[in-house]
């Protein structure tokens, strides 16, 4: 859900740019900078982003300035002459000196710099104009999410492909076959008893018990039904960010369960290593809208 847009415009004299920056977000939280006097923007800013985006922290601004903003100086007279007349007194007592126009400079609100607005005439024009930049700013934060988009679904892919590869490693290893339950077992009970003899039927039923306890074809058969699920969501066209996120949730509690129940080292290996392309899953979701 990573993005940036810029989009830039002029009108009369003024010049502006917007600019929208997308990280990671389990919703979608839209904050915007915009200067005073251009509150009505912010509703449109608002809907054209709850109408492009699903999910993200979005923050979104708006700045401006003359274009020949080097000549532009604006000397506020009325100010400057109330303030004048305002501390004659104090000169005439001897209290102060005279007013000298250095220090009239220097007080805040007698110059300045033309701001929009000024010209009544053309605030409704330049804020029409930016407004008609919102929609293709919109535009541009959704290329450049979708081309992160489409990153993120090869990592996706790529991260299930391997995982297909480990759930398949799994079903051969000797630690999923209950023949090679009940031979371990065998082994076992042979070398702790040194040569007795034992019921052979009494081990055939202790086998039996083993091999449900440690039976991790079901778990199997689910992480294949999650893949196939996760390939799905990355089939489609709209918003599957918090799908996969629960799906990677599945994935990880059918990872844990086959760990737990594993006595080989060789499936627990496979388990672990699903446990760690499960979580790049996970992390990959985090991305998706």
């Amino acid at each position: 859900m990573t993005g940036f847009a810029r989009i830039e415009g002029a009108h009369s004299g003024w010049t502006w740019a917007w600019e929208a920056r997308s990280v990671n977000g389990r919703g979608l939280d839209v904050r915007l900078r915009i200067p005073n006097g251009f509150e009505t923007l912010e509703g449109k800013v608002r809907a054209a982003a709850k109408a492009a985006l699903r999910r993200g922290n979005v923050q979104i601004s708006l700045q401006y300035q003359r274009e020949n903003k080097s000549n532009d100086l604006v000397v506020h007279e009325d100010t400057a002459r109330a303030l004048v007349l305002a501390l004659q007194p104090l000169v005439d007592e001897g209290l102060a000196r005279p007013a000298r126009v250095d220090g009239l400079l220097g007080v805040r609100g007698i110059l300045d710099t033309p701001r929009i607005g000024d010209n009544p005439d053309d605030l409704a024009a330049i804020e029409a104009a930016m407004a008609a930049g919102i929609a293709p700013l919109m535009a541009a934060m959704s290329v450049a999410r979708n081309t992160e988009g489409a990153e993120t679904a090869s990592v996706l892919e790529a991260a299930l492909d391997e995982i297909e590869t480990l759930v398949a490693k799994a079903r051969t290893c000797d630690g999923a076959q209950a023949a090679a339950i009940k031979a371990r077992l065998h082994e076992q009970i042979t070398a702790l008893l040194d040569g007795q003899g034992f019921d052979a039927d009494r081990l055939a039923q202790e086998a039996a018990l083993m091999a449900v306890k440690a039976d991790v074809r079901e778990e199997l058969d689910r992480l294949d039904a999650h893949i196939t699920a996760g390939r799905a969501l990355l089939g489609q066209s709209e918003p599957v960010g918090r799908k996969l996120e629960f799906l990677a949730q599945e994935f990880n509690r059918e990872a844990n369960t086959l760990c737990s129940k594993s006595s080989d080292m060789v499936l627990t290996d496979i388990g672990l290593a699903l446990k760690t392309r499960i979580d790049q899953v996970r992390e990959q979701a985090a991305n998706v809208e």
